[in-house]
This record gives C-alpha cells, structure tokens and sequence, in this order.
C-alpha cells in the first residue's frame, strides 16, 4: 500500500491498512509507519487488537459522517480509539471502516485512521478523514463497479453522491475512458500487486474541463483469499501543471544544441515565449565571451553602466517592438536597478503588477519607461542565470497580451528553465573560452607568412573545425634552404585543442632545427621520429596526452636550379601535383609510419618538375569525413585543382570553398600550394646564396 505520485515528489499518503474479516492486518501502509511507528514487516499477520489499547467490547462504532455515512452503517462505520505507538505511547486515533463482502462470502475491510483533536468526543464531531483528503480517494469492488468516493473525487468529477453499485463503470463515471479505467483496475485484481502512477484524464461532458489524475491502485483482499476490490488514491493536478512539466520536458532536449553562447540564449528566449511570456531577453555579463573576445568593461556614461550584452530575445510581436536594445548591442542599466538586485541578490526579482509611477526606479531609465507604456508590459521576472558559481548573466520575463499576471508558480518555472539554460551557457562559455585560448596558440605558431623566395610561389589556408575543442594540431611552413632551396612542410599532429596545439609548435621547432642541418627529407623524417618519440617518453612532448605522441608530415626540398623535388612523408596523405597545361594528379610517393612511433625509416623519391608546375599539400581534413571515404575526397580534391588560376590566392579560396560545400568541416585543414620557378631566376638564387654567408 505505498503510494506513490512521479509527478509530485512529496506527494502525502493516506495512513491506511487492510483488515481481515477476524482482524489480521493483512496491509500496513506507509502513512499508518508514519502515525504509529510501526513496520509493515511487524504487524502484518498480527491482530490489529494487539495495537488497541480502546477495549474493542467498549468502542462505540456509528455511521461514518459526511460521505463514508452516505452507504449506512453496513458499508461505512467510524469510532475514536486510542492505539499504541511504537515507542511505548499511545495516540487518540479516529479511525474509519469501509467493509467489503465478495460473492462468496469472503470479506475485508479497509481502514482509514487519523490523530484525533484534542476535546473530540465522539466521531460526528469532526468530518471525515478522507472527506478531508485533498487526494481523491475511491473504492471499486471486484466488478470494477464504484462503492464510494470522498468528497474531492466527488467534486471534481461532479458526482453528488454515491450511486448504488448494480450499474457499471461506464454508466457511473461519466468523462473517463472506461477502456483506460477497466483494464488497470483488473490489472490490479488480477495481478493482486499494486499499481503505481497511471495517468488518466478527465473531461467533463458538460463543459469540457479537463482534470488529469495521477493514481495509485491496490487490490483490497483478505489474507489467501481472492481480491474482493481494489482503492484507488489520485492526485490530481492542474491542467497548468501538465503544460508546464511538458514545457521543461521540451527544454531539456532544446536548451543547449550546440556549444554555442549566442545560440544557447536565443533558444533559452524562444522557449519561453508564448508558453509562459510574451517578451523575453536573455542579457549575459561582460566576462562572457560571445564567440569571441569578452566585452570589456567600459567607462560610466550618462544613460548607466554597461554591464551586459544582448544574448537573445523573442516576442509574440514581428518585429519585438519591446525591444530597446538589439542582440549583440551592449545593455545599459542604470545603478540600483532591479536587474542588478537580481544578478548579485539571493533571489529572482518578482513584480506581478509593474509600479511605473514616481519613485521607481524607471525615474532613472526613461528609455524603458516609455517602452514599457507604450507596449503595456504589466508583469515582470528577473532571474539570474548562475552555473557552477558563476554568474553568466540575467533572463528577463514580461507580459504585455496575456492580461493575467506572473504567479509563483511561473516564478518557479522560469527559475528551472534559466537552471537548465545555464548549464548550457557554461558549457559553451567554457568551450569558447577554451577554444579562443587554443585558437590564439595555434595562430600564434603557424607562419605568419609564407615565402618561397625565387624558388617558388606559394599561398596557404588554415581553417580550424568547429568540431571536438575547435583546434587541431594541423601546420604547414616554407622554410629557405642554402642555394636557393626551399623546404615545404605540412603536418598534422595527433589529438585536439590546446595541448594538439602546443605539440605541432614543438614539431615545427623540431623541423626547423633539423633543417638548418640542411638533412635529406627521408633523414631529417627520421630523425624527427626519435626526437618525438623521445618527448613523448618523458611526458613532455603533449600534457594530458602523454601516451599519445607524434603526428604525420610530409617535408619537401625544391631545388630551382635542377627543378628536382625530393619528397618523404610519415603517414600523411600525398601531395598533388598539377602539370603547367592543368592537368593534376596524385604524386606518387613512398609513405612511411607517422613520425613518433619508432616503427622504421623513412624513403624518398625524386620528381622532376616542369617550370610553373604545381604542388598541393594539405592535411587529411580537405578530403575525410564520416559520411565518405577518403578516396572519394581526393578524388573531388583533384578536380578542384583541374586547370587552376593565376592566382594562388584563388586557387585556395576555390579549393576550401568546393571542399567544404556539403557540412562544415569535421577536422582542422590546412592548405598549401606552390608554384615551382625554374631557369635563370632559380640560378641567380642559387648563386647569391653560395655569396651571402647568412644564406
């Protein structure tokens, strides 16, 4: 018999038990544990004479008042008894009898008991406990046919009493579903285990109003006897309250898409209107980033002090004439305000009835006076939208159409939403700042520019996914070479955010360094290989990541004079090569295992390039996704480099821009070409370097 509401935590339960026809509790429920102290466990089977301290010859039993008296003294009967406590005391109880007979003869009866006040005499004196209820309490027998119902089913489903129990359920109980309502009271009959939270509705056939139960139902039998009915505890809840659990329900699942901050305060604004307001504005303080750097706090100006950014705004109105400041603008509040309250008090701002007159503070912003009167708000809200300490910001709520002001019901709903909504800003506020730090990192290693000096020219693109933390440890460089030569490096290094990209700068140092050895590629990858794996053997190579080490490359050295490329990679994909007529193909070239593994050495192949040939290295995000594979990618890849432009410039903007046509990408690109030179201009290089010493 314990009873139990989803919907409602703390829902109360009635103190309750079931009783043989000799007087054996055959149920012990929880609200009788609570009265008396008593386990189900201690007294179920025992006779409920054994708790009484009332001699049973002297309690005087009369017919149940209010409704349990309506069926007589035969169904329905009450008395005041004194019953044991647990501990050792004893409490003045009225107790109430509703008696159940089956066809064969078998009965129970179940039994409703309450603390008796002080000076009760007899039971007429006080109304009934389940009259009392606020729970809409029924008995049905085992026909599924009703015997009686207090006083809040009664009103609620707008019965004046209780009809004899010869006519069935469909006739009796007008507005339910009886092919709902039948089932699961034979379910209960049947299965002799409670039934926990059924959800049934309500409609009245003469006005349509609706009323949603949530009930509880268990079978009423005596002890290894057949059930002989079954008592049914509903709560009923607002049809207001349904709305509102459905609307938490929709924004859990549409608060918080995406890591975004602008995105997450315009869904927050847009589920609550017209649910629950007509204007809403979500404004978020000055340390938030909004995809990207954080507003900086700025000097006191006459209209206030700007606190705030307009995040997201939404209005049953086109065109959100409410509005004094648009998304994106900095939000000026004057000092004292209650926006401020709210954001640094303990509790929401709540105003059902908006005071506009003297006095207030509008004396101090005449700009939302006015906004106000002219678009008639009337009830206003102001939440503070704080997540893990933090305080990100503040949701304002107001009505102007819907004439009917806040409750506290309201005030408790939009506080939920603005605690879910805040989550969701914290992650994306988290996630921006993390990857603007990142974003800033890898930016600040990658070449600020690229020269090819006369041996090449060259143009690149890097292009961070908005994906995982945003940055991965893609780079690419062109590094000059004694004689004229110049050096092409691409590279991915393993992993993602800040740590992938502390790694790639150690890796382009570590090229750097081996290149001013001026080694051979296939030497210099190998030498890479030992100088990462060591790095990653100390811990030292990627923090956080200190089991995962290296990353692929492809290095290349360009000798104008000889218009020789030689060419080595470690598990990166190959570059292209396009012939000066246009036509582009894979270079075919050696692959070794990616640098930092320790797996072999590396090789080399030397390609022979016409003057003004074409080379494309770029990272495996230009060609791999999940939804194709990368044979297709390159594929795609080949025709955007077909027949490309004079300008380098184009042919990237041209190649990032049919690369990416279908989704945003899912990983970092980098992009580098070069356009070979050859003839004089290679040998004038080649010459002035053996000259300069600093060549």
């Amino acid at each position: 018999m314990s009873i139990r509401f989803a919907d409602v935590p703390e829902a109360p339960a009635p103190a309750l038990a079931l009783l043989g026809s000799d007087g054996t509790i055959l149920e012990w429920g929880e609200g009788c544990r609570r009265l008396l102290g008593h386990r189900a466990e201690d007294v179920v089977g025992l006779s409920a004479r054994r708790l009484l301290e009332t001699p049973v010859e002297a309690v005087r039993w009369s017919p149940a008042p209010g409704a349990m008296g309506q069926l007589g003294g035969r169904h329905a009967t009450s008395a005041v008894v004194k019953v044991g406590h647990r501990d050792g005391g004893s409490l003045r109880l009225t107790v109430e009898v509703i008696a159940l007979t089956g066809a064969d003869g078998q009965s129970c009866r179940l039994v409703a008991v309450t603390e008796a006040p002080d000076g009760v005499r007899t039971a007429e004196a006080e109304a009934a406990l389940l009259d009392r209820s606020p729970l809409a309490v029924a008995v049905w027998d085992a026909g599924t046919r009703p015997l009686w119902s207090n006083r809040t089913c009664r009103e609620v489903v707008g019965r004046s009493g209780t009809e004899a129990p010869t006519r069935s359920t469909r006739r009796v109980v007008r507005g339910f579903d009886r092919t709902v309502v039948e089932p699961v009271i034979r379910q209960a009959l049947t299965s002799r285990e409670p039934v926990g939270d059924h959800v049934l509705r309500w409609v009245s056939p003469e006005h349509g109003r609706e009323v949603v139960f949530s009930s509880c139902l268990f079978p009423l039998a005596p002890r290894g006897g057949d059930p002989l009915g079954v008592c049914t505890v509903s709560l009923i809840t607002k049809s207001g309250q349904r709305e509102r659990l459905a609307l938490l329900g929709r924004a859990a699942n549409q608060i918080g898409t995406t890591l975004d901050v602008m995105t997450t305060a315009q869904e927050l604004a847009d589920m609550a209107v017209p649910a629950l307001a007509d204007y809403v504005t979500v404004d978020l303080v000055d340390t938030v980033p909004l995809g990207g750097e954080p507003l900086k706090r700025m000097p006191e100006a006459p209209s206030g002090i700007p606190v705030f950014r307009r995040a997201g705004q939404s209005s049953v109105h086109e065109g959100v004439p409410e509005a004094a400041f648009l998304v994106g603008d900095v939000v000026y509040v004057p000092p004292g305000s209650p926006f401020l309250t709210a954001l640094y008090g303990d509790q929401s701002y709540f105003e059902p009835t908006m005071e506009t007159g003297p006095g207030t503070w509008l004396d101090r912003d005449p700009q939302r006076r006015l906004l106000i009167h002219n678009t008639g708000m009337h009830s206003v809200m102001m939440i503070a939208l704080r997540a893990r300490g933090t305080i990100l910001g503040i949701a304002v709520f107001t009505r102007t159409d819907n004439a009917v002001p806040f409750s506290r019901d309201d005030l408790l709903l939009a506080e939920e939403l603005c605690v879910q909504a805040a989550l969701s800003l914290d992650n994306a506020r988290r996630y921006t700042r993390e990857r603007a730090a990142a974003l800033a990192l890898q930016r600040s290693l990658l070449p600020q520019e690229l020269s090819g000096g006369a041996a090449a020219d060259l143009a690149g693109r890097y292009l961070p996914s908005d994906r995982h933390e945003g940055v991965g440890g893609d780079w690419m460089d062109a590094i000059g070479l004694p004689g004229g030569r110049i050096a092409l490096v691409i590279g991915d290094v393993i992993g993602h955010g800040i740590n992938a990209a502390a790694a790639m700068g150690r890796m382009r140092t570590a090229v750097h360094t081996l290149a001013a050895l001026d080694q051979h590629p296939a030497e210099l990858l190998d030498h890479l290989d030992k100088v990462t794996a060591q790095l990653a053997e100390r811990g030292t190579w990627s923090p956080g990541y200190s089991s995962i080490a290296g990353g692929s490359c492809v290095y290349a050295v360009y000798d104008p004079a000889t218009r020789i490329c030689t060419l080595a990679r470690a598990g990166h994909p190959p570059p292209m090569l396009v012939t000066p007529d246009g036509h582009a193909t894979i270079a075919e070239t050696p692959v070794g295992p990616p640098v930092g593994i320790g797996a072999g050495r590396y090789e080399s192949v030397d390609l022979e390039l016409p003057e003004g040939s074409l080379l494309a290295f770029f990272t495996d995000g230009l060609v791999e996704s999940r939804h194709g594979d990368i044979d297709a990618g390159l594929e795609r890849l080949l025709t955007a480099l077909e027949r490309p432009p004079a300008s380098l410039d184009d042919l990237c903007a041209r190649v990032i821009s049919r690369m990416t046509t279908d989704a945003p990408p899912e990983d970092d690109i980098a992009l580098l070409v070069a356009r070979t030179r050859t003839g004089d201009s290679g040998r004038a290089a080649a010459r002035r370097g053996r000259l300069r010493p600093a060549a």
